[in-house]
């Protein structure tokens, strides 16, 4: 197995005036284990995390890390860092907002997939041409994903993890009081539509009430979240990008969700975001099928948990779907 670090200058794409480069990390499987239609899945992690979080051994109750755990099945995993985010270029976060961050992603994925079709790099490693692409997204990141494909059609299937379209209800450790979130407009990041609930709540300490429900009982907090600052761990970034304020906002990418028209993974942890889970597949209006799983014994953070393998083993399966509607779908164009 091999793993390569890539910084894609992606200034073009952006549009922000100035230098824009994103960082990703390739995990290549070894070429006996590549399927024959291969599988290149583009990974985005959430607010306040970077792409060590698909590339690092997580500390809890189980071992091992997600892009490694594909790439030994076949894979070519590549981790991602959205710009404003880990080794990616930082900017004014204000000017981070969805359009920005897609375009952007768009722009380097498709560098990586023409890379992966002349032969990354000079490697000897097989030229891969005409895989199944997966974009797979966490939290905030799963939101970016969903507003990728709709905007730019990147992916053949999307992984949707811990994220609810129609419902962020954020939930807190029995006994606290209700986390009441500001819902800030996705195209205004100044303002606050729910301003007056937020001021009748008071002070409130976000972050601490999140330990509960981002990790499950059995991860040492103070070892998986060591802190936000640079340095902290791999897998921790001190910059986010201005998405992450609205990313919990009641439908910010409600219309995006309604136009994915691929095949399309929800999941969740035991214990995460989003009260009524069953309801999220009626937002996929256009997807031609929709898969939920509820990962048992898993916080929001899903690859800090013991359960981390199941979870990765149904998207693993999923994947196999996703390839056999490409399949089909190849099939009934050739014979229309």
């Amino acid at each position: 197995m091999d793993e390569i670090d890539l910084w894609i200058d992606v200034t073009d794409a952006a549009r922000l005036g100035e230098a824009a480069t994103m960082a990703l990390t390739v995990h290549l499987p070894e070429p006996a284990a590549i399927p024959a239609r291969p599988i290149v899945c583009f990974a985005k992690p959430g607010g306040a995390f970077a792409r060590g979080y698909f590339t690092s051994d997580l500390p809890g109750p189980a071992r091992g890390a997600q892009a490694r755990w594909h790439a030994q099945r076949g894979w070519v995993f590549v981790s991602v860092d959205h710009l404003g985010v880990g080794d990616s270029s930082t900017h004014d976060m204000s000017r981070l907002d969805y359009t920005t961050l897609a375009a952007a992603a768009d722009s380097a994925e498709r560098e990586v997939l023409r890379m992966l079709s002349k032969g990354l790099n000079g490697k000897e490693f097989p030229i891969v041409s005409d895989p199944v692409v997966l974009g797979l997204g966490q939290s905030m990141g799963a939101s970016t994903v969903v507003f990728q494909q709709a905007h730019h059609s990147t992916y053949d299937g999307i992984a949707v993890l811990g994220f609810g379209v129609m419902d962020m209800h954020v939930p807190v450790a029995p006994g606290e009081t209700p986390l009441v979130r500001p819902w800030i407009p996705r195209d205004a990041f100044d303002v606050v539509v729910n301003a007056r609930q937020v001021a009748a709540a008071g002070p409130q300490d976000e972050l601490a009430k999140a330990m509960w429900f981002w990790f499950w009982d059995d991860v040492d907090v103070a070892t998986a979240f060591p802190g936000w600052y640079q340095g902290a761990a791999p897998w921790i970034s001190s910059t986010v990008p201005g998405v992450v304020l609205c990313a919990q906002t009641p439908g910010v990418v409600f219309t995006e969700a309604a136009a994915v028209d691929v095949p399309v993974l929800l999941a969740f942890g035991e214990r995460d975001v989003c009260l009524d889970r069953r309801s999220e597949p009626r937002a996929y209006q256009s997807a031609p099928s929709v898969d939920l799983f509820l990962c048992p014994a898993m916080g929001h953070m899903h690859n800090f948990a013991g359960t981390r393998e199941l979870l990765w083993t149904r998207i693993e399966n999923w994947s196999q779907w996703v390839a056999a509607a490409q399949r089909a779908l190849t099939s009934r164009r050739e014979h229309v």
